[in-house]
């Protein structure tokens, strides 16, 4: 699910004085992964930096590692327009290194270019008590050495917003390194090293190419044992299934995957009822949810609140209904359980009725009075999502999502506080719109006639308008 309460209101990647970008007359202005900047000195705020010489530390490729190149890319606000995407994911690159609480650190800068990287102090945890802990603290870098200090500590990150530009970061050698293991790079066994050596560091990450997992270290712990590779993996596997529903074939700069990693953060809480959480930047998981995080069996066999959370990043704004928040992001949990070769969650039986999801909703179309919003159940609404794409074939959403992004670069982040009845009509005329230019038919009686979406006579004369002819098999009629 997405979070309860107020989003954040820090200036918006791309928008440094904060002021507020386009089209936002409707939407709350959300706040930035990168936060507010840091403070002057340490000490003086969360995060601070200041600059305490030229060129100091070892070269690029030569010395103990602790030089790190990084090249630019898109940032996070930049790719969700591109993508037209209702949320950012994350531009973060993770660095392996820690910076102790109250303590500072030296990082050495050495751009090719104009552009010099952003630091990153801290963790994501949403519903954090203390408003300090709810997302990393931004330390911007100049060129030559920087000392780099924050109250609270935590996991270095840098981003590095451009096109392609490279620089050469160095910490300092009081600069701790976390447990990590990297897909591809880590032995097992080395791992279990880093974990018995790195007791004084309380965070642990594993990344691949796609994806960042921190956890603390004691979550890390109760599941060490676990194949790490197959369970990175595992990872990499269910963030293709979005992109392949996604439309995300790398056919032209539209359809590219998203630039970066998506981050996945162990958190201290959730409210009551919450297993996990999405927000701008990262997916967000409690203790409670780590059985089905950080195992083989679990994410593979049992992961739908990954695949759900996940999802979240990547729903189009366009279409986006606020009642349709939690239905249309499960096309991409579906997606993950066909590509691991599960059984869909629409198939499952109510004991108390031996009937799936399928057969208690069908019998309900086309009966007076009925309403799509009021009349189904979770998985009954999310139904007639899945009926298109056995009406119209498995390429039907990535379709979708390749046509939405075509018509679709500038929009403002989606705000799921605003009910309002106007834009939620636009948003539901627009996935029928969507729907029947992607099949090329009129689905006008399936979405209006059989599942009595909230769509008005203004909007069935937009539908009819489009002139399509009427559709060679009913969809409304399919099952799995």
């Amino acid at each position: 699910m997405r979070p309860a309460r107020s989003p954040f209101t820090t200036p918006a990647p791309g928008t440094p004085d904060g002021s507020v970008p386009r089209a936002m007359s409707r939407r709350t202005v959300l706040g930035s992964l990168a936060g507010a900047g840091a403070a002057a000195l340490l000490g003086a705020g969360p995060a601070a930096a200041r600059q305490t010489g030229q060129w100091g530390g070892r070269r690029a490729g030569h010395g103990s590692g602790d030089t790190l190149l990084v090249k630019a890319f898109p940032d996070a606000e930049k790719e969700r327009m591109r993508l037209a995407r209702a949320l950012r994911s994350s531009d973060f690159i993770p660095t392996g290194r820690y910076a102790p609480a109250g303590k500072s650190i030296s990082v050495t800068v050495r751009p090719a270019g104009g552009r010099v990287p952003v630091l990153h102090i801290g963790t994501f945890d949403y519903y954090n008590e203390d408003a300090a802990l709810q997302e990393p603290r931004a330390v911007p870098l100049r060129p030559g050495r920087n000392t780099v200090g924050d109250v609270h500590g935590g996991p270095i990150y840098l981003s590095f917003a451009g096109e392609g530009e490279r620089a050469a970061v160095t910490f300092g050698p009081g600069t701790p390194r976390m447990a990590v293991f990297e897909l591809g790079r880590t032995d097992e066994a080395a791992f279990q090293r880093q974990l018995d050596e790195k007791t004084d560091i309380p965070w642990v990450e594993l990344i691949t190419g796609q994806a960042i997992l921190t956890l603390t270290r004691e979550g890390a712990l109760l599941y060490r044992d676990e194949d790490h590779a197959k369970l990175m993996g595992l990872f990499d596997t269910v963030i293709d299934s979005h992109a392949r529903i996604s439309g995300l074939d790398g056919r032209g700069r539209l359809n590219r995957p998203k630039a970066g990693r998506y981050h996945f953060n162990e958190v201290s809480v959730v409210p009551s009822g919450v297993g996990a959480y999405a927000w701008h930047g990262y997916n967000g998981f409690p203790r409670a949810y780590m059985d089905r995080l950080c195992t083989v069996a679990g994410l593979g066999t049992r992961g739908w609140g990954l695949y759900h959370e996940l999802g979240h990043l990547h729903q189009q704004g366009a279409y986006q209904a606020d009642q349709l928040t939690e239905v249309t992001v499960n096309i991409y949990s579906l997606a993950a359980q066909r590509t691991l070769g599960q059984t869909s969650n629409l198939l499952t039986v109510d004991p108390k009725t031996g009937l799936n999801h399928f057969q208690t909703a069908l019998p309900k179309l086309g009966t007076g009075g009925i309403s799509y919003e009021r009349t189904f159940g979770a998985y009954e609404k999310l139904v007639p999502l899945r009926q298109l794409e056995l009406a119209f074939g498995e390429d039907f959403w990535p379709k979708l999502h390749r046509l939405v992004r075509g018509e679709h670069q500038h929009d403002a982040p989606v705000d799921d506080y605003t009910h309002d009845p106007v834009i939620n009509a636009r948003q539901y005329l627009a996935l029928a719109s969507y729907a029947g230019r992607t099949a090329g038919y009129d689905l006008t009686d399936f979405f209006v006639h059989k599942w009595a979406l909230p769509i008005d006579s203004a909007g069935v004369a937009a539908l009819g308008a489009l002139g399509l002819p009427k559709p060679p098999v009913d969809p409304s009629t399919l099952t799995d």
